[in-house]
């Protein structure tokens, strides 16, 4: 049986580690994106020099109806979903509770939250052996912020994030019996460019010295953590919440 990835937000940062990484791991690789087609396809391309198999799929993951199109999509192209990355996220510029607006909250948490508990429906009606499944794997993508709080900055995100921790625990022991792990990792501060869209982008270079470790971290670390919970060498870890984090 192939084994089948959607890893959503794909084109950047974790999610393009992650599925270059699938990718070399044997895994037919689709990969989700809100807006940028030119990095998605550059990570399709990627995988297929080394002879991989990928798809970029434009989605956005708080519209249910993308949602459904794009496991309806790799249902076509490469068969029922065996793996799920729910990595797609998004925070917003740098503010105290005070200031944010409804709005903002909304797309924060539609994306972050409703998006996952999308995403990972439809992998669970392709997977859950209740179903006639063959079983699978979910990992959430959280943060350590769900247990910081990210006070003065992001406690949005943050709280969205701690939905995620929930999600996974609750969801994980949900479908046990049916042949599908849940587990999250929780990333520190790493070296993306999402750093940019909280209005600072070398955020990392500022907080680096309060990790224990004394340094950010790298997306492919992240991803080796990824995949590993969605490997067979996870078979007995499931409501798993793994810190990546250099000890923070």
């Amino acid at each position: 049986m192939e084994k089948v990835l959607i890893i959503t937000g794909g084109s950047r940062g974790i999610g393009a580690a992650t599925a270059c990484l699938a990718a070399e791991q044997g895994y037919a690789v689709c990969i989700s994106y809100l807006r940028n087609q030119s990095a998605a396809n550059q990570i399709v391309q990627t995988i297929m020099q080394i002879g991989g198999k990928a798809i970029a799929v434009a989605a956005d993951v708080a519209s249910e109806q993308d949602v459904i199109d794009l496991f309806q999509t790799v249902d076509q192209q490469f068969g029922k979903v065996t793996a799920l990355v729910n990595n797609a996220g998004i925070l917003e510029r740098q503010m105290r509770v005070e200031e944010m607006d409804a709005d903002r909250l909304n797309r924060i948490f539609t994306t972050n939250i409703t998006g996952s508990f999308l995403c990972a429906r439809e992998a669970i009606k392709r997977m859950s052996t209740r179903r006639g499944g063959a079983g699978g794997a979910i990992v959430n993508v959280s943060s350590v912020a769900a247990r910081l709080g990210a006070p003065g900055e992001y406690v949005d995100y943050a709280a969205s994030k701690g939905a995620i921790d929930t999600l996974t625990i609750g969801l994980a022991r949900e479908v046990a019996d049916e042949g599908i792990r849940v587990n999250a990792v929780r990333p520190g501060f790493i070296y993306t460019d999402i750093h940019a869209s909280g209005g600072e982008p070398d955020r990392v270079e500022r907080v680096k010295a309060f990790v224990p470790m004394q340094r950010g971290g790298q997306a492919i670390e992240v991803a080796r953590a990824i995949l590993w919970l969605l490997s067979a060498e996870a078979s007995y870890t499931t409501g798993a919440l793994i810190d990546v984090a250099g000890g923070k």
